[in-house]
């Protein structure tokens, strides 16, 4: 009996024939007459239905009862109930018609009851099937437990594999360390190694330079002692004159050497202070390369402008007065490597500055003035300058951003695209003599360096005003430099 009236309940058939008489009371003066009948025995069959279960259902409580109980329950409700029922319905049903209506009845009882008996055999396989399925999940649970202790073995065997990797790993490590120290010693010495040689050139070009003014002295003192008048020549007819070499092409080898050097040295050490000063105001690293690599670029254009002037005053001093065995040309540039200090940086400086701060390319904070990195910019143009009286004289590589990358030219900074054939900018300018590359540069290759660069390029020029305060302190920067900023101005 719960089964069935579970199933009545589950059904919701009371709550069906409450919405279908709420739907039909809603819709009764819009549906017509068929509809209206239509609705009136589709709830005449769902309650007969109904009745059908109930019924069913008291038969089995009937049952479950026993012979005696609900007898007394039958006699005053149900047979009062039913003697009524035939009463009002005997006018319009015949006696055959309730006699089919009882077999319909019973017909259906049996087969409620070949139902149910049925239901019961299938609950029964359920039973069976739940038992079998239950069984064959401890087997799977217990094939689980034995997998998980072989899986703790396995990780317990790993870990102690790793354990040992890890002291080989550590072995090699250190093995490695001390072959990187070992390395490091070796560099070292051949750094030492490295400047003994170049202290031995500079000391053969020294004695060299000695040797052949000590001979020149003593052709002029031979001369001098003579007895004989020394007939008087023409300048360009002393064969003395012509051969004896000036103190700029005695020293030419030993000064373009230690020029290359202070180059590379402007790049290892003063750029990289340079930056590291700019970093605190500006996070950018790409805008404090490039503001590095413009100045340099416009150190050598205002050192190599400042030498010709420098040139043109001397020639003009010079000429009235020079009657050296030199030439003319020859005597001013040996004035000009005898006389490094009287070259004016400081306007040097402020034309780089100038020129700086009305380039489209560079595009920082306004509040960082240029100023900042005016040491840095007064050794470079030093070593630009010093540059310039090497003959042949030597020169920055021409370079553009958006050009195509050279390896004889640049190399590629760390962070570069090495698949990228286009600078997207400069690190640091090619050391070129006479269009040959004596030093290769730095350059940052990136994939649309072409189009980032008509990019850039296309910025408005910023105003830069740099508070007094970091003037004053920047300037007496630049009045301290460090030994080997000043083993420059000895050049």
């Amino acid at each position: 009996m719960a089964d069935t009236l579970r199933r009545l309940v589950n059904t919701s058939s009371f709550g069906l024939l409450q919405q279908k008489l709420e739907a039909w009371h809603k819709d009764y003066h819009v549906s017509s007459c068929d509809q209206n009948l239509n609705r009136c025995c589709e709830l005449v069959e769902l309650t007969s239905k109904i009745q059908g279960q109930l019924f069913a259902i008291l038969n089995i409580t009937a049952k479950e009862g026993g012979h005696y109980a609900g007898v007394e329950t039958l006699k005053t409700r149900l047979l009062p109930w039913l003697c009524t029922s035939f009463t009002m319905t005997s006018s319009s049903v015949s006696t055959d018609t309730s006699l089919n209506l009882i077999q319909d009845s019973m017909e259906k009882d049996r087969r409620i009851r070949e139902l149910s008996a049925s239901h019961e055999t299938d609950m029964q396989k359920m039973e069976s099937e739940l038992c079998s399925t239950r069984l064959q999940l401890n087997s799977v649970k217990q094939e689980l437990a034995d997998a998980q202790l072989e899986l703790g073995d396995t990780k317990n065997k790993s870990a102690t594999t790793l354990l040992a990797t890890e002291d080989e790993i550590l072995q090699l490590k250190a093995e490695l360390r001390a072959a990187y120290d070992k390395v490091d010693m070796y560099k070292q010495k051949l750094d030492v190694l490295d400047d003994y040689e170049r202290q031995l050139r500079l000391l053969r070009d020294e004695v060299s330079f000695l040797t052949a003014e000590k001979t020149m002295l003593r052709e002029r003192l031979a001369r001098s002692r003579s007895p004989s008048p020394i007939p008087r020549r023409s300048r360009s007819s002393s064969p003395v004159r012509t051969d004896s070499p000036t103190r700029a092409q005695l020293t030419s080898s030993s000064r373009h050497a230690r020029l290359v050097s202070c180059f590379s040295d402007l790049y290892a050490t003063e750029r990289l202070e340079a930056q590291s000063l700019l970093r605190r105001y500006i996070d950018d690293l790409e805008t404090v390369q490039r503001i590095i690599f413009i100045a340099v670029v416009e150190s050598f254009q205002a050192a190599k402008m400042a030498y010709r002037q420098f040139k043109l005053r001397v020639r003009k001093t010079l000429s009235s007065t020079h009657i050296g065995p030199e030439s003319l040309e020859d005597a001013v540039v040996d004035y000009a490597v005898r006389n490094l200090d009287l070259y004016d940086v400081q306007t040097s400086i402020n034309d780089v500055i100038n020129a700086m701060n009305v380039n489209p390319r560079i595009s920082f904070p306004p509040e960082v003035d240029f100023m900042l990195i005016s040491g840095f910019i007064k050794e470079t143009c030093k070593v630009a300058f010093a540059m310039q009286t090497l003959d042949p004289a030597l020169d920055l590589a021409f370079s553009t951003d958006g050009e195509l990358y050279s390896e004889t030219k640049y190399r590629r900074s760390y962070d570069s695209e090495f698949t990228a054939p286009l600078v997207a900018y400069h690190v640091w300018p090619a050391l070129v003599e006479d269009d040959a590359i004596i030093m290769k540069g730095e350059a940052v290759t990136r994939r649309g360096a072409l189009w980032r660069s008509q990019s850039r390029s296309s910025s408005p020029v910023r105003s830069r005003s740099g508070s007094p305060s970091r003037t004053l302190q920047v300037s007496s920067r630049s009045h301290s430099s460090s030994p080997a900023r000043r083993s420059v101005s000895r050049l």
